[in-house]
């Protein structure tokens, strides 16, 4: 199902497929930039995620190993997608910028262990 995601002030707009069970696998991430920004990310292929308005506009921000890449509006300040780190054939999507989806209906959301990141596990 595609789904429109934007940032808050309407310069950033993204169509996203979302897989099924997309939102039910839903996470929140306790690494240090996660954490501080509060997001709950969904997953989904890099084919799945087309820009559509506001590609120019887009801001980058890569901290620690300089491998994730996380997107979000300079105007507004909202995050819209990261390409993972652990899986860079995947793009986190910013669940609370789907238009019609409310994080709070989601339920409990699991969390995961950024803070041991699977990339840093020996």
């Amino acid at each position: 199902m595609t789904h429109r995601l934007t940032c808050h002030c309407g310069a950033i707009e993204i169509e996203v497929d979302l897989p099924e069970g997309a939102l039910e696998n839903a996470t929140r991430c306790d690494c240090s930039f996660c954490r501080r920004r509060g997001a709950i990310m969904a997953g989904v292929p890099l084919d799945a995620l087309r820009i559509v308005k506001g590609a120019d506009h887009i801001a980058l921000y890569q901290f620690n190993t300089m491998t994730a890449e996380h997107h979000f509006c300079p105007t507004c300040g909202i995050y819209t997608h990261h390409r993972r780190r652990a899986n860079p054939n995947e793009y986190g999507i910013n669940v609370g910028a789907l238009e019609g989806i409310n994080p709070r209906d989601l339920g409990a959301v699991r969390w995961s262990d950024g803070v041991h990141h699977v990339c840093d596990r020996k």
